[in-house]
């Protein structure tokens, strides 16, 4: 009797720890797919990066449409060649060597080199900096440069036959307020016989982010008591200058923005970023593409079928395998260096970011870091997920389709990772 207990409590504990196996976990994977319109497009891969087992795998190297996990590539990519303590900075500089008398006698440059988060507070506060500097005359032009990048400012303009309703604000090197200005509007509001007027907050993109720039830097610093002698211009910054002011961001809080937002603007700057750091010339999509290309052959990724346009996925020209996206994640598991700031820039299942309102008070809830991707007939989903057991898992899902809503798919991509989840 006694015997019998133990083995009775025995297999309670291994049902427990070993909720179930290998062919049970595929089995029930397979069963969440057929749960999938017949002629979805499917791609999965799940990858133990521990022992370099293979889990689970469906049409593994097809080349598929990523969307947003495109932000991925462009993010690993970054921290690799720059590390995380990389700053991205908007600085304002001047060509007078001399300025301990108050007077700069030459002209003043606001340069940006990428901080797509610098915005008219930050502005104010370098205005400010000078003025406690002493500064109280410049004699020259104020001038807007952003050539750290190149001018092509609309992703049109670097991506051909671009056909995406998504439409950003320019894409530049010297960014203000993600280079839209808010504006306050009257609007007539005409209800039978009686007219009313209402103010509405209406947005307007900048179309000439370092002219804007330079006529904004010119409006506050004689809003300051500053006198400055002549008009504002765009130009660039000459090879010797003297630092008055800056304002800077770090990567890894950077890629947080990007990855748990999936912001697709600042992906477009950091992408650009990637190029002129990576070339050492100016950053533009040619020197972007060939920077992550590079990381993916350095690092032994698969990467045929792989084309990346441009750095966050918006566009129906990026196409990758899970595969690929498999191996930058387990490149980045293994990178000691850079590992824990792409792991926390990843949203969060039922907590944060663009997981927040999925998989809550389910067993992958705190447990599985992602990237979640969405386009028109387009869902995808991958990262690192954390069994009960304690093991570390890598997942990557696209499913390309014409039937149902994309919140149905992400159901499907939810109730696989909770099946993981429990799986030893």
């Amino acid at each position: 009797m006694f015997v019998k207990k133990i083995i009775a409590l025995f297999l309670i504990i291994s049902i427990q720890v070993f909720p179930f196996s290998n062919d049970v976990l595929k089995k029930r994977i397979d069963e969440a797919l057929t749960k999938l319109p017949p002629n979805t497009k499917i791609a999965v891969l799940i990858f133990d990066p521990l022992r370099q087992d293979t889990i689970y795998r469906l049409n593994y190297n097809s080349s598929m449409i990523p969307a947003s996990n495109t932000k991925i590539f462009t993010t690993a990519t970054a921290l690799s060649i720059m590390g995380g303590n990389y700053t991205l900075s908007t600085k304002i500089l001047t060509d007078d060597k001399n300025i301990k008398n108050g007077i700069i006698n030459g002209n003043v440059y606001i340069k940006g080199y990428g901080n797509s988060l610098f915005t008219e507070k930050d502005l104010v506060e370098m205005v400010n900096s000078l003025k406690s500097q002493g500064i109280k005359k410049i004699t020259g032009y104020i001038i807007g440069d952003d050539t750290f990048f190149d001018d092509l400012y609309t992703r049109s303009d670097w991506i051909s036959d671009e056909t995406t309703n998504v439409k950003l604000p320019a894409i530049s090197a010297l960014v203000i307020d993600r280079n839209r200005v808010y504006e306050q509007k009257r609007v007539k509001i005409r209800k039978k016989r009686h007219t009313s007027y209402q103010l509405v907050t209406a947005t307007r993109d900048i179309s000439d982010p370092p002219m804007y720039l330079a006529k904004l830097l010119r409006d506050k610093l004689i809003e300051n008591g500053i006198t400055v002698g002549k008009t504002a211009i765009k130009g660039v910054t000459p090879p010797k200058t003297t630092g008055l002011a800056e304002s800077k961001i770090y990567l890894k809080d950077l890629i947080k923005v990007i990855n748990k937002r999936s912001d697709n603007f600042l992906a477009e700057c950091l992408f650009k970023t990637v190029g002129a750091v990576a070339s050492g010339k100016q950053g533009n999509s040619f020197y972007s593409t060939q920077a992550i290309l590079k990381f993916l052959k350095n690092n032994n990724i698969y990467s045929e079928g792989t084309s990346i346009v441009d750095g966050s996925g918006i566009s129906r020209f990026d196409h990758v395998t899970v595969g690929a996206i498999v191996g930058v994640l387990q490149k980045m598991y293994f990178d000691v260096k850079n590992y824990g700031d792409f792991y926390n820039s990843l949203s969060v299942a039922g907590v944060d970011g663009t997981l927040r309102h999925r998989m809550q008070s389910g067993p992958a809830e705190n447990e599985f870091h992602g990237k979640t991707g969405t386009l028109n007939g387009v869902s995808s989903l991958s990262g690192y997920l954390k069994t009960r057991k304690g093991e570390d898992l890598i997942i990557s899902m696209i499913f390309d389709f014409d039937k149902r809503s994309n919140n149905y798919y992400r159901g499907v991509e939810n109730d696989i990772v909770e099946i993981l989840t429990n799986w030893e």
